[in-house]
């Protein structure tokens, strides 16, 4: 309802009515690129986890399809790798007998996730170049998304370990149930890794050449085809090693499956250092993210 009021010529005059409350309540959300370092903003990444999801969903599809194998190249990577270093590295490496296939596979299956997990997520920004310029949504959904699609490969080829323990009469103790938690942790050392790769390759797109090169001999300084402290035999070496997180947790997940001495100090410190990294690749992801779209 209007209301009516008088000028000092004695003209009247209507005064529109005030705006009604929102009966909603909604509000207007203004979005400005935050500066310099941020949090890691959880309450948003739960928002998008729907988006997580449909992103890792579309890898696992498209890594499969027109396929002759389809999921079954997902054993076939690390199974052709244990057959190679059955039959050339088994002396060599020091892990001689007749249980080394699956002594090998056992190392060779979370490495493969990690690999994995480490080259999809490096990619995943420049590689959605069209989504990311041309709508808002926290882009630490794609380095988590590429993870996700990996660790789908890493539960379809343990399904393989599980055969190769029970072929060569491995026990199946209740140092079973440390597996999923070693997992988790190489789950965020990957994250963690990937993560801070991404935001690089978006920068240096010559790092997608480096990437392959690193974990190839990432891969030889782990335990993942030797015991542990087999090579080298210098202390000077051992100990250059043993900063290397992958070697606890390799170690670890190796001695939950086949069973055997679990290294709880170095699964320990491994896993410190792998959170630890996790935390600062999010942090220097989210400081940058902001200029994805100016120089991708």
């Amino acid at each position: 309802m209007s209301t009516r009021i008088t000028d000092p010529e004695g003209r009247s005059l209507a005064v529109p009515p005030a705006p009604a409350p929102d009966p909603v309540g909604l509000a207007e959300t203004v979005i400005a690129p935050p500066a310099g370092w941020q949090l890691l903003d959880l309450r948003e990444l739960w928002r998008y986890r729907e988006l997580v999801y449909i992103l890792a969903w579309r890898d696992v599809k498209l890594r499969y399809r027109q396929t002759v194998l389809g999921a079954a190249w997902a054993v076939l990577q690390p199974g052709l790798m244990m057959v190679v270093f059955t039959l050339f590295f088994s002396r060599v490496g020091g892990g001689g007998g007749g249980d080394y296939p699956v002594f090998v596979y056992a190392g060779l299956l979370p490495w493969t996730f990690f690999s994995q997990a480490v080259t999809a997520a490096s990619q995943s920004v420049v590689a959605s170049e069209r989504l990311v310029t041309k709508t808002y949504f926290p882009r630490l959904a794609l380095p988590l998304a590429a993870v996700g699609a990996a660790a789908v490969d890493f539960l379809v080829a343990f399904g393989l370990l599980l055969v190769l323990m029970a072929c060569y009469g491995a026990s199946f103790g209740w140092n079973m149930l440390l597996a999923p938690l070693v997992f988790l942790v190489i789950v965020l050392g990957a994250t963690g890794v990937g993560t801070f790769l991404a935001a690089v390759h978006v920068a240096y797109r010559d790092f997608r050449y480096v990437t392959p090169f690193l974990l190839q001999v990432w891969l030889f300084a782990t335990p993942a085809i030797y015991q542990q402290g087999a090579p080298p035999s210098e202390g000077w070496a051992q100990a250059l090693l043993a900063l290397n997180p992958m070697m606890g947790l390799i170690a670890g997940f190796r001695a939950a499956c086949l069973g055997g001495p679990v290294p709880w100090g170095e699964l320990a410190v491994s896993s410190g250092v792998c959170v630890a990294v996790l935390a600062f690749s999010a942090l220097y992801f989210r400081k940058v993210e902001d200029g994805f779209t100016d120089v991708i």
